[in-house]
């Protein structure tokens, strides 16, 4: 399987080489040239396997030269029992007959980035070996809130890596910035940016398409790797599991076999929403993909119109791993859905840089449109949300789970659709206990590490037991840099 450039067909590379790369350095994304097709026969051998053999089986497809054994080998280090505290790693819990909730925060973090982001730093070493590198990759990211931490836990201490981190000061939430300062490894770094996520973003992308900077770190023995979504190794893993849910729910007779579904999938980059879209083109029988934004609403507006406009104010919300007006990952949907075509995605991608919009032909309107739903829900509908879901069915979800249904509940409303749907749970609603306790009617304590207690007092749902061992950790960063010196830091870092 080859990967090209979202902005130059022309640039094909390996699966090794794509995953090593993270971005291309014409600063479009490598995406693979072909989708594999599976079919019912595939999904019922499916259903007998562990969630491990799963992730090989469907990764394989895609890094062909990566070999059964080691991709089996690799999931089954990154979803064993010593990181996840299910057997099912991603189970399925039924709501209703027609309701269904994908719970993606079992893993060392209590989000859905560790789906991925133990998954990475493997691929990566293996590529490094693939392909003979003897530089040390520096994984540069940008964290709207759970990146950061997956990446720091998967890259802690693995050989020939370094990694660094920036953050939106003030813009995730304590636990998130907990974890993250407290990380331990001889080869993290953690860095706080005055500005949101965006600006974050925004300074990795620059640091990653500067030719000098890259000179600079390769004669110190460095190349640029990248663990946020643009990576192809980020996308991947999360393709699984919306194949494994599927499966899931047939092999339960929750399902019968062919039966459509429809994701509902609470979203900021665009990487978990469009693993759907993925799985779906590659067979999986998905009716609709329902795209859930907070008020940073862009994807809403850009679903529904066909215009992208970042050019809007900027919320910060309880939800903040969704407070993004960038949404990276759109241009891989967009380069799909124009048939490969990367003039097209290069100019849209030029206006977005120059203008801070684009606007879509009608023939991608047309796609987005049988592909997408989009809807958006405001803070006092997601914290109304969050103590509906307690009071009625006894379930706890955190803010952004909280969206995505209640953008669930506005597409049934406006459509009619009673096809069965799964809406994606992405963090354990321990991360942003603050938001949920007020929720559900209680009055959260100050410190966020006692939040942990007092909702397990409150509600007798069990605490992640990473997240309380966070207690008694010291804080090892207090780096902050303006976003026009993350070069800088980056420099810094890597003396």
């Amino acid at each position: 399987m080859k990967y090209y450039s979202t902005r130059d067909t022309s640039l094909r590379y390996d699966a090794a080489e794509a995953i090593q790369m993270g971005l291309s350095r014409d600063g479009g994304l490598l995406t693979p040239m072909e989708i594999p097709q599976i079919d019912e026969r595939f999904l019922r051998e499916m259903m007998t396997l562990s969630y491990q053999e799963r992730t090989a089986r469907v990764m394989g497809f895609y890094l062909t030269d990566y070999t059964q054994e080691e991709l089996l080998g690799f999931a089954e280090n990154a979803y064993g029992p010593d990181k996840y505290d299910t057997a099912a790693v991603a189970p399925v819990r039924t709501v209703d007959a027609k309701t269904h909730s994908l719970e993606l925060w079992h893993g060392p973090t209590s989000a859905f980035k560790d789906m991925a982001l133990q998954m990475l730093p493997q691929l990566l070493s293996a590529a490094l070996r693939k392909t003979g590198e003897e530089k040390t990759a520096c994984i540069l990211v940008a964290t709207s809130g759970d990146t950061g931490k997956g990446a720091l836990e998967g890259f802690a201490d693995v050989p020939q890596t370094k990694i660094m981190v920036f953050y939106p000061k003030d813009g995730v939430s304590a636990i998130q910035e907990l974890q993250m300062v407290t990380q331990d490894g001889a080869n993290v770094g953690v860095c706080s940016v005055v500005g949101n996520f965006d600006d974050a973003q925004s300074g990795v992308k620059r640091i990653f398409s500067d030719l000098k900077i890259r000179e600079i770190l390769a004669e110190r023995g460095y190349f640029l790797s990248s663990a946020n979504s643009i990576n192809w190794g980020r996308i991947l893993p999360q393709v699984v599991y919306y194949i494994s849910a599927y499966c899931d729910l047939v092999r339960d007779g929750r399902l019968e076999m062919g039966a459509k579904v429809n994701f509902c999938v609470p979203t900021g980059n665009f990487g978990d929403i469009l693993a759907a879209y993925y799985a779906k083109r590659m067979g999986l029988p998905v009716n609709m993909l329902i795209c859930a934004s907070n008020s940073n609403n862009v994807l809403t507006d850009f679903l529904r119109t066909g215009v992208y406009d970042r050019n809007r104010p900027f919320h910060t919300t309880m939800s903040p791993s969704m407070d993004i007006l960038i949404s990276s990952n759109m241009e891989r949907l967009i380069f799909d859905l124009s048939g490969g075509n990367d003039a097209e995605v290069r100019g849209y991608m030029k206006s977005l840089s120059e203008e801070g919009r684009y606007e879509v032909s009608d023939a991608i309107k047309a796609a987005l449109a049988a592909e997408y739903w989009g809807g958006c829900c405001g803070e006092e509908d997601c914290a109304a949300t969050m103590a509906a879901y307690w009071k009625n069915h006894h379930y706890l979800i955190d803010p952004h789970t909280a969206v995505a249904v209640n953008v669930m509940e506005q597409y049934r409303a406006a459509t009619g659709d009673e096809t069965v749907t799964v809406f994606v749970s992405t963090a354990s609603p321990y991360k942003f206990g603050d938001s949920v306790l007020e929720a559900i009617g209680e009055q959260p304590v100050e410190n966020s590490l006692e939040r942990l207690e007092q909702m397990h007092a409150v509600t007798g749902v069990a605490v992640p037991r990473r997240l309380a061992a966070l207690r008694g950790k010291e804080r090892r960063f207090h780096q902050v840099c303006e976003k026009l010196e993350m070069e800088e830091t980056v420099l810094e870092f890597l003396k």
